[in-house]
């Protein structure tokens, strides 16, 4: 049992060793201890104002770029519907155009179709005439074949011009 119970002088040069170490340790290591604690704790507080501060400005930069892409949907949409009216314009423009063009070659065509059809009209009229006259002179020429009848045929014809 001696171990279980140490002596007095053992107990005496121990407690007397322990505070040797305690008054050294105070001296030297605490202080560096202490300040590395705080070192270390100022640190992690940097640390989490900046994470908090990156957070926030994150948040800040999500909300720049919902922002935006808001924008750029909305330009977007506007240049679509600027393309849409663009492209509807164009395309009325060229059906007023073709109609103008189709009118004015109708017209043409109208035009050209009267033309040709007074033509044959006058060239089937010089035909009739010539053909009128060709059998007036082949009926003239049998009916008036002697020269007496002819003489008097054209006396009868010249008083005919003086009672009218």
């Amino acid at each position: 049992m001696q171990l279980l119970t140490p002596e007095f002088g053992l107990l005496i040069w121990t407690l007397l060793a322990f505070l040797i170490v305690f008054f050294i340790l105070k001296k030297m290591a605490w202080p560096a201890i202490i300040k590395g604690l705080k070192d270390r704790e100022q640190s992690i507080s940097d640390s989490l104002a900046t994470a908090e501060r990156v957070k926030a400005e994150m948040a800040q930069m999500k909300s720049e770029n919902e922002a935006l892409l808001a924008q750029a949907r909305e330009e977007r949409a506007k240049l679509l519907k600027e393309a849409r009216d663009t492209k509807d314009k164009i395309i009325n423009e060229a059906k007023d155009q073709a109609k103008v063009e189709a009118n004015k070659i109708i017209t043409e065509a109208q035009a050209s179709i009267n033309a040709q059809k007074m033509a044959a009209l006058t060239d089937v009229k010089n035909q009739v005439g010539k053909l009128v006259i060709e059998v007036s002179e082949k009926i003239l020429k049998r009916e008036l074949g002697n020269k007496d009848a002819q003489e008097a045929h054209i006396k009868g014809l010249v008083d005919d011009v003086k009672l009218n």
